[in-house]
């Protein structure tokens, strides 16, 4: 496995998200985490819900193009330059793809718990959906989404710095947790067989 920022920044796709994610475009990053966190305050903290603030923006835009369009036609003017507001058939096979690749490691997960019984799969996921659950009493959300965008902008640029030291110790954990699902699956595999035998 090769080390070293590159590593990370082509894992992180190496376009425009990778530069915004590792703050290598700083204004970029900072406008990013200031957006967020005016989000959140707006919709968290100042109590307005997401349709309304949605519907009034477009309501102010909608007004905003209305009046443009009425006055450049009494002064002989140009009409607003609106781009071409369509969807296209690629963009659309694009996103279907994806959708199609996550959708099919999901079933392929759910056929490795039901049909091949694999005990390793099984405890990981209940894990996994234990953490969101527990996580998800928490918080509600929209703290969720900006606790998750502010942790997208923050760890990676500290993975970078710290990546040799912060590998070893997931090499740790990653060992250690691998060992004690291996001792729970022989222990439930244990107590399955003595049930069969009574």
């Amino acid at each position: 496995m090769a080390t070293g920022p590159r590593s990370l920044h082509a894992l992180l796709g190496g376009g425009a998200v990778a530069d915004l994610l590792l703050w290598r475009r700083r204004n970029a990053s900072a406008a990013a985490v200031v957006g967020a966190t005016a989000v959140w305050f707006v919709f968290e903290r100042a109590g307005y819900s997401f349709p309304s603030v949605l519907s009034n923006a477009l309501l102010l835009l909608v007004a905003i193009l209305f009046f443009w369009a009425k006055s450049a036609s009494l002064l002989n003017r140009p009409l607003p330059p609106l781009p071409n507001l369509e969807v296209s058939d690629a963009i659309v096979e694009k996103a279907a793809d994806h959708a199609l690749v996550w959708i099919n490691r999901l079933l392929a997960v759910g056929q490795d718990i039901a049909i091949k019984r694999d005990r390793k799969v099984f405890i990981k996921v209940i894990l996994i959906l234990w953490v969101v659950s527990f996580v998800g009493m928490l918080f509600n959300f929209l703290t969720l989404i900006y606790i998750g965008v502010m942790l997208c902008l923050l760890v990676p640029p500290l993975y970078e710095k710290y990546q040799d030291q912060v590998d070893e110790k997931l090499g740790v954990a990653h060992s250690v947790l691998s060992r004690h699902i291996d001792t729970i699956i022989t222990r439930a595999g244990q107590s399955a067989k003595q049930k069969k035998i009574e």
